[in-house]
């Protein structure tokens, strides 16, 4: 029971400081990454090619593994097609995150952060997740 609530709660501690410290949780810092042509940020980057070498090796290590450490199975995605619904929920990702400078993760890393701006934000985000579950029937 414990580690059940304990290894989640320390790896959303860890991915939420490794934004706040990469300073994903600004932005400024985000909507500079995102202006190509004009005062370009290129920190961000850096963070983003961080995380795909960290990746890079869990898909390594998980590949030798018989079973993860944590739990009784790998839940790995069994779908690779690419649909309308997926790609207008990228398109609309990105326009959010170009717009606010936030995006899931670092949205709610950010309440710990700017609470008034960052609570804004994530109560946004998820009226958007409740209205494409009712539109979508799944409510």
């Amino acid at each position: 029971m414990i580690r059940g609530i304990l290894i989640p709660l320390a790896s959303g501690t860890i991915f939420g400081a490794g934004l706040a410290l990469g300073g994903m949780t600004d932005p400024a810092r985000v909507r500079g990454f995102l202006d190509l042509f004009g005062a370009w940020d290129p920190t961000l980057a850096f963070v983003m090619g961080g995380a795909v070498l960290v990746m890079a090796a869990a898909w390594l290590v998980q590949g030798k593994l018989l079973r993860p450490w944590f739990a009784e199975g790998f839940s790995l995605p069994d779908r690779s097609d690419i649909t309308p619904r997926l790609v207008g929920g990228s398109a609309l990702f990105g326009v959010g995150w170009g717009i606010a400078g936030l995006c899931p993760g670092p949205g709610f890393a950010a309440l710990a952060i700017e609470p008034v701006s960052a609570a804004v934000f994530v109560a946004a985000m998820l009226a958007g997740m409740v209205v494409v579950r009712v539109i979508e029937g799944q409510a």
